[in-house]
């Protein structure tokens, strides 16, 4: 990067359990979500919060303009995945849906995001996963075929 070069782009990344299984459990959850930070920050990233529910994950992580966030969602998959295999969690074995859904954000909204994250279990009182999805493709305005998206199932 050259010198005089200064910025952070905020993006909120959100991937799933593949077959959106409910493997994230609570016993285990916490563990995981500071594996990934670990992950995120080793990649000289910032990480600002991770959390999530038994079927999906929220990362909400300050990006430098030098790593690809596809780089930074594929590591981290594919990380974690060996993190929860490797530890037994399960009794099966654990992977990722394909793709990610990422969402960036202004300085002023870090404060919103960071909450709307922390408070997922709450969220998905009221509403699926689908539906946070979705709303999040449309109010980012984002075209999407349905074939295209996460398998989401009732």
């Amino acid at each position: 990067m050259a010198s005089g070069t200064f910025s952070q782009i905020y993006i909120q990344l959100v991937f799933a359990v593949k077959y959106r299984e409910n493997f994230l459990r609570k016993e285990f959850r916490e563990e995981i979500f500071k594996y990934m930070s670990g992950i995120v920050t080793n990649k000289g990233q910032k990480s600002i919060i991770i959390n999530g529910v038994e079927d999906h994950v929220h990362l909400f992580v300050g990006l430098k303009p030098s790593m690809k966030i596809s780089d930074l969602a594929r590591d981290v998959k594919n990380n974690t995945t060996n993190f929860i295999n490797d530890r037994k969690f399960l009794n099966h074995k654990f992977s990722w849906q394909e793709g990610y859904g990422a969402f960036s954000y202004s300085h002023s909204h870090i404060d919103n995001v960071y909450k709307y994250i922390l408070n997922q279990e709450k969220h998905h009182q009221k509403r699926s996963f689908r539906e946070e999805y979705l709303e999040l493709l449309e109010k980012f305005q984002i075209e999407f075929k349905d074939e295209y998206l996460f398998e989401f199932y009732n």
